[in-house]
């Protein structure tokens, strides 16, 4: 276990370090080359913003395992065979996550329609099942426990593009999307670790490395400095990738052994957030007759500045959320069966955005 913990920390230290040093890189090109985010009205920033960001993400995340893993192999640390057991899932998965990584590059630079994104998605789908990561289990969920291939694969799919399209979305605001998947991630990569998934632990520890530079340039960095970035869509759908297939893993184990609470919510509540602002963005544009597929400002983030709430308090605001209700759901999983929670989940928020739609209803700053 020594030895994985050193491994586990080194994999999120040398993602921070690389990750720190190319993004700057990419500042740098970006302004030479005048690749900008253009402000316009559905935008909240004001000022040219480079949205690459997100290009920084997988080639560090990979670099650093598979360094790792060379030098494990080197000092002969047994770390091999254990990447061995994983090399089938982690094979398909990364060839899903190389296409969407390319599928965003080609968003942030040309543009390219949410149509083409959704067959990529799909394409992802279809590799983490060859890879034999697919949902198999509910565990409780509407009375439904083991799942037969033919439900769970198709199934799988739509958590794919379901999981993704909610991480992109949710991408709104400064430090938001790579707020709430840096506390995914640390959730992820200390739950494997405990669980003795090592590899899947130093995954998700390297991807929170590369989050933490990109949030002090996202959050703090000053745009009139030029030193300020976004994650784009290449950012935003890789991470998504990422924490589903990370999602998917947790949600395939029977029980876990240092936890009585159900499996189905370890996966899946550190995403309770942006799953369910999806959901309700997507049903107010088909309610409003709106096409559910285009952009505009009905986010939670967007009700809250809506309200007069500064954008970094909105931020912090939303993360504290999806941190209580991730401890919550996972504790509560313990006592209450998991349907009971799935409703008391969709109570809360709902109260809270009426109580949101509401104020901003009554407050001068809302938007029509």
């Amino acid at each position: 276990m020594n030895v994985w913990l050193i491994n586990c920390l080194a994999v999120w230290l040398l993602s921070i370090v690389l990750s720190g040093f190319v993004i700057p890189q990419i500042l740098l090109i970006a302004f030479r080359k005048k690749l900008f985010d253009v402000p316009d009205e559905r935008k909240i920033h004001k000022s040219l913003v480079p949205r690459l960001g997100g290009i920084s993400f997988v080639p560090v995340i990979m670099f650093s395992l598979v360094l790792l893993l060379g030098i494990g192999i080197l000092l002969d640390e047994g770390i091999a065979p254990a990447f061995g057991n994983a090399a089938l899932s982690l094979s398909f998965g990364f060839c899903g996550l190389m296409l969407l990584f390319l599928v965003g590059i080609a968003d942030d630079l040309i543009g390219i329609k949410y149509r083409a994104k959704f067959v990529a998605q799909i394409f992802c789908g279809i590799m983490f099942i060859c890879g034999g990561v697919w949902l198999d289990d509910f565990h409780g969920l509407l009375g439904i426990n083991e799942l037969p291939e033919w439900i769970g694969w198709p199934l799988t799919i739509l958590v794919v593009i379901y999981i993704v399209n909610s991480i992109n979305l949710i991408d709104g605001i400064d430090g938001l999307a790579s707020g709430l998947s840096g506390i995914a991630c640390l959730y992820f990569g200390v739950m494997f670790f405990l669980m003795e998934s090592y590899v899947l632990s130093m995954l998700a520890l390297a991807t929170l490395g590369v989050l933490i530079p990109f949030f002090y340039f996202n959050v703090f960095g000053d745009a009139r400095k030029r030193k300020k970035i976004f994650m784009g869509d290449t950012g935003a759908l890789t991470i998504g990738m990422i924490l589903c297939f990370l999602a998917l893993q947790m949600a395939s184990v029977e029980k876990v052994s240092f936890s009585s609470a159900n499996p189905f919510i370890l996966a899946f509540a550190p995403l309770i957030v942006p799953c369910f602002d999806v959901i309700r963005v997507y049903l107010h544009r088909v309610r409003n007759g709106k096409n559910p597929f285009l952009p505009d400002k009905n986010h939670i983030h967007h009700k809250l500045l809506a309200i007069g709430m500064p954008q970094r308090m909105a931020m912090v605001s939303i993360l504290s959320v999806s941190l209580a209700l991730t401890l919550l759901n996972i504790w509560l999983s313990i006592y209450i069966n998991i349907n009971i929670l799935l409703i008391i989940d969709i109570l809360i928020w709902v109260a809270i955005n009426i109580w949101l739609s509401r104020r901003a209803a009554a407050h001068p700053a809302v938007d029509a």
